[in-house]
């Protein structure tokens, strides 16, 4: 695709030959209206900011490889760069395609209808470094929020896709993506992996065993300044709350801690400049011999840990496992939670050795069917609680407007010269009330209207004069 076709998908949510095809409709006559109507995937923008809200046209999914790798990346020889450079691409593409199979959906007329989705589109776009200029190998991965499903009549209809269904599965997502080049790197590169404690206080994380935390440091420049600011955003919370933040404020801290420690980009520079200037900078940092023999410490690591691990997985083990794991750290959850459990398991077991393709499916299923309850039972046909509290939410702001509109506007009457100013005439007064009655389960609110009867005067009794 070309920029400009990027700019008409991606942009304005257009047909990537929208410019070709509006010029063909307008030499027959048709107006540019109907023409601009032609090659909308899908609901125009136009109609989205009218109701002044903004259209989400895509999502970035971004990837990039452990830091041990991205390392291993920039100092390593050509074979190690192409080896992570062609398992960081199958990683990729493996994902996508788990999501484009097992996850996207799209949905229409308010959620009642809902379809899988036959294929997702995706612009892909590579960068090698930080805004600090060390390296950082990562793809910005641009999801069209434009997918197709088959219509009443069998034709193909352009709509959205399901984006909070995609973002619940986005942990399982990376925890496949980790997975899947992980492996790939460690059979290729007789490699291994080890447990390294990355955020104090968390569980350590699974990365390639052999690389210096120096070099890890010197190329987690942007990572530095965010750990530091984000202690003091941190220490500022507990102040406030008087505890300490959760999973979703800390990663609201981290984004904002982030956002503020954020330099401005720089003009990009080719990646053979870019690996001479990192190689160049650590060797004077670090030395020849602790950058020239990376590749050859980490193989003799990798060689110490594959001699005594078991190339075996006990299937049921590891579901009791993943089910103790999952349950102590969430008391309820779902399938994807499991499943992300299960794509961890095997890289803390059997090290970056290849296993049989289907396992993490497999621990997942025989965890969730032999070591956890179904707590809630979805009924055909019925929707989600959400969208019932949202529905709900929408009709009382009509009816509210609508009481609004019919409500009878009285104009003050103003004293013209002579005259002595008069009452402004009042709105007549409501014959009925409403009241509304308590709320049943499964039923909406019940609003009846009860006629007002008039207040009886009291009857005046005169004395009578004898």
């Amino acid at each position: 695709m070309s920029e400009r076709q990027t700019e008409l998908v991606f942009g304005q949510g257009g047909h990537p030959d929208a410019d070709r095809i509006e010029r063909a409709i307008l030499d027959y006559g048709a107006d540019p209206a109907t023409a601009r109507l032609a090659t909308v995937l899908g609901q125009p923008i136009e109609e989205t900011e009218a109701r002044k809200q903004t259209p989400l046209l895509a999502l970035d999914f971004t990837f990039r490889p452990q830091a041990p790798l991205i390392v291993l990346w920039a100092l390593g020889d050509k074979k190690t760069r192409r080896v992570i450079e062609r398992a960081y691409e199958r990683a990729i593409a493996k994902a996508l395609g788990w999501l484009e199979d097992e996850v996207a959906e799209t949905g229409w007329s308010s959620g009642r209808g809902r379809a899988k989705t036959p294929a997702l589109v995706v612009a892909a776009f590579r960068h090698f470094d930080n805004r600090d200029g060390f390296p950082l190998l990562h793809d910005h991965c641009l999801v069209l929020n434009r997918v197709q499903r088959r219509g009443d009549d069998g034709e193909p209809v352009w709509g959205a896709l399901d984006t909070r269904r995609l973002y619940r599965d986005v942990v399982a997502c990376g925890t496949l993506y980790t997975l899947a080049m992980t492996t790939e790197v460690c059979e290729e590169l007789g490699l291994a992996t080890a447990p390294r404690e990355v955020t104090p206080g968390l569980r350590p994380v699974m990365e390639i065993a052999g690389v210096d935390s120096e070099l890890i440091d010197w190329s987690s420049t942007r990572r530095q300044r965010i750990e530091d600011v984000l202690e003091g955003s941190t220490y500022k919370y507990a102040q406030e709350h008087g505890r300490l933040p959760g999973e979703k404020a800390r990663h609201g801290l981290g984004w904002w801690a982030a956002q503020d420690t954020r330099p401005e980009k720089k003009t990009p520079r080719p990646l053979k400049q870019l690996l001479a200037w990192w190689r160049a900078s650590a060797l004077l940092k670090f030395g020849k011999q602790m950058v020239n023999g990376l590749v050859q410490r980490c193989r003799a690591a990798g060689t110490a840990i594959r001699a005594r691990v078991d190339p075996h997985v006990d299937a049921v083990l590891a579901a009791v496992d993943v089910a103790a794991v999952v349950s102590t750290v969430r008391g309820k959850f779902a399938r994807r939670h499991v499943l992300a459990e299960a794509r961890r398991h095997p890289l803390e077991t059997l090290r970056g050795q290849e296993f049989t393709c289907g396992l993490d499916d497999y621990i997942a299923t025989r965890a969730l069917s032999d070591y956890s309850r179904q707590s809630t039972v979805p009924k055909p046909g019925r929707r989600p609680a959400l969208l019932h509290r949202r529905l709900r939410r929408a009709r009382s702001l009509v009816d509210r407007r609508r009481r609004r509109q019919a409500a009878p506007q009285v104009e003050p009457v103003r004293a013209g010269p002579g005259r002595q100013p008069r009452r402004a005439e009042r709105a007549p007064r409501r014959t009925t009330r409403t009241r509304r009655t308590g709320r049943r389960p499964g039923r909406d609110r019940v609003s009846r209207h009860v006629r007002r009867r008039p207040t009886p005067r009291p009857a005046v009794r005169r004395a009578a004069r004898r």
